[in-house]
């Protein structure tokens, strides 16, 4: 398959500053729908042989150069060979239009980054993990439901981006009525942007900040719209997703079979998150009634909200030690 001539950025971009435990150099791969994928790979120095790896993506409306490349350099650090890729459509991957998002593409997309790590010289393809954070921690478990390679899976700080999207937050437009009119104003957008011959983006994180934003707003604006997490490329620290990306959301549920899971996930998520609810409803839809519930974890971060799992916030919530011995445990 001939892939699509992308542009990557060779300096350093990061919102992290650089190891000198690991190399790390720019790659590219494609998934099933012919799209190609960037990602920058995360490799330990002096690797020998053939080692455990992880693909890493989100969070929903982010960049590699955010928290999932923080995640994908530590965990390398630790002695696993990382990628941290761009989802379709975003950043440096290709995809067209721009900045569409899909339950199914995006799930995809997890499983195209297996393909890419199990061919490499220095990967175990019989060790191969995944770490979705975000909306992306939703995507992965789909992936991980439907993608029997993958040995192990973490959602951090996750969002099932088809139940907000279908229910509104904490589900309270979880109504027949509450989503015939958000389907109506987005089929309303189609033609608009059909016309235009573009699509209407929706706007990043909101800028300036209201005095009265919600909490969670602000969190996202903490991490967003400022140094700690600003990079040009994101789409929340600038204009957003187009409008209609939501369609498919609504109308297509992600976790319908997440129950049937048999490698091992564990879903890691601040007490004190906004998003908490999406993280322990997953684990308790994941584990009910469920075969195969012995190597499925909840692991419960005490105060921490939800950007604090993008990079540690204030006090270095990230448990890299649990996500080190998790890995290490199910990709042995």
């Amino acid at each position: 398959m001939t892939e699509e001539n992308l542009v990557l950025t060779q300096e350093w971009d990061k919102t992290f500053a650089k190891s000198d435990k690991t190399d790390h150099r720019k790659v590219t791969f494609h998934n099933r729908y012919g799209i190609t994928l960037a990602a920058d790979m995360y490799t330990p120095k002096a690797a020998q042989g053939r080692l455990p790896a992880i693909a890493v993506c989100g969070p929903f409306g982010a960049v590699k150069e955010q928290c999932s490349g923080l995640y994908a350099q530590t965990l390398a650090e630790r002695g696993f060979i990382t990628i941290a890729f761009d989802p379709s459509f975003t950043g440096e991957s290709g995809g067209q239009p721009r900045y569409v998002a899909s339950p199914d593409i995006n799930t995809e997309d997890f499983s195209a980054a297996v393909d890419f790590l199990s061919v490499q010289d220095n990967v175990d393809p019989d060790r191969i993990g995944i770490l979705g954070i975000c909306g992306w921690g939703g995507m992965a478990i789909n992936a991980a439901a439907m993608d029997t390679r993958i040995k192990a899976t973490v959602a951090s700080t996750m969002y099932d981006m088809t139940r907000v999207n279908a229910k509104g937050y904490f589900d309270n437009d979880d109504s027949e009525e509450a989503r015939y009119a958000a389907k109506q104003a987005l089929n309303a957008q189609r033609i608009k942007d059909y016309k235009a011959g573009s699509y209407e983006l929706g706007g990043g994180v909101v800028d300036p900040l209201p005095e009265d934003a919600p909490f969670f707003v602000k969190d996202y604006y903490d991490y967003y719209k400022t140094p700690r997490g600003y990079h040009a490329r994101s789409l929340n620290s600038n204009d957003g997703w187009n409008k209609t990306s939501s369609l498919s959301f609504i109308n297509m549920p992600i976790l319908t079979y997440s129950n049937e899971i048999r490698s091992a996930v564990m879903v890691m998520h601040g007490d004190k998150a906004h998003s908490f609810y999406f993280g322990k409803d997953a684990y308790e839809n994941m584990t009910r009634d469920s075969k195969y519930a012995d190597n499925k974890e909840m692991l419960v971060i005490e105060g921490a909200v939800h950007t604090d799992l993008y990079d540690g916030g204030s006090s270095n919530a990230i448990p890299f030690d649990k996500l080190e011995a998790f890995f290490d445990k199910y990709m042995k």
